[in-house]
C-alpha cells in the first residue's frame, strides 16, 4: 500500500472524527494536529532504516571509503571519510549518483546496484558511526 494511499486514508478518517466535533463547537482541534502527527509518525516509521544491515551492504563502499587519507591516483582527488555523515546527505548523494545527476562513474555504477532500502540501509550505517 503506498504512503500516499495511506495518507488518504488516515485524512479520511481524521475528517470523519474532527469536522462533526468542530460543528459542535468542541475545541479538539489540538486532537485533530495531534492524530495527524501520529499518522504521520506512523507512516515515516514503517521505512526505518536499518545500520546492522546497512553494514554488510556497504562492505564495498568502505575500500574506499574506509580508508584514512585515501587519494585515487587518476583522475587524482581525495576520497571522503564517510563514517558520521549526515543520513540525509548520503541518500541524497547516493540517489543523485544512481540518476547520474552527480558526476562520478565509479560511484554511478555502484550506486546503480542499490535499492531505496539498500541506501537508506547504508546511509544509516554510515551515521550511526560519528565521525572517526
Amino acid at each position: 500500500m503506498g504512503i500516499s494511499l495511506i495518507m488518504n486514508l488516515n485524512f479520511k478518517a481524521l475528517r470523519r472524527l474532527c469536522l462533526p466535533a468542530l460543528r459542535r463547537k468542541v475545541s479538539v482541534a489540538m486532537f485533530c494536529v495531534v492524530a495527524l502527527s501520529g499518522a504521520m509518525l506512523g507512516i515515516s516509521s514503517s521505512a526505518q532504516a536499518d545500520a546492522a544491515a546497512g553494514e554488510k551492504k556497504a562492505y564495498t563502499c568502505l575500500g574506499c571509503h574506509g580508508v584514512l587519507h585515501y587519494v585515487n591516483t587518476y583522475p587524482t582527488y581525495h576520497v571522503p571519510r564517510i563514517g558520521g555523515q549526515h543520513k540525509d546527505y548520503i541518500v541524497a548523494a547516493l540517489k543523485a549518483y544512481r540518476s547520474k545527476q552527480r558526476a562520478h562513474p565509479t560511484m554511478q555504477a555502484n550506486a546503480n546496484l542499490l535499492t531505496d532500502e539498500d541506501i537508506n540501509d547504508i546511509a544509516e550505517y554510515f551515521a550511526s558511526q560519528g565521525k572517526k
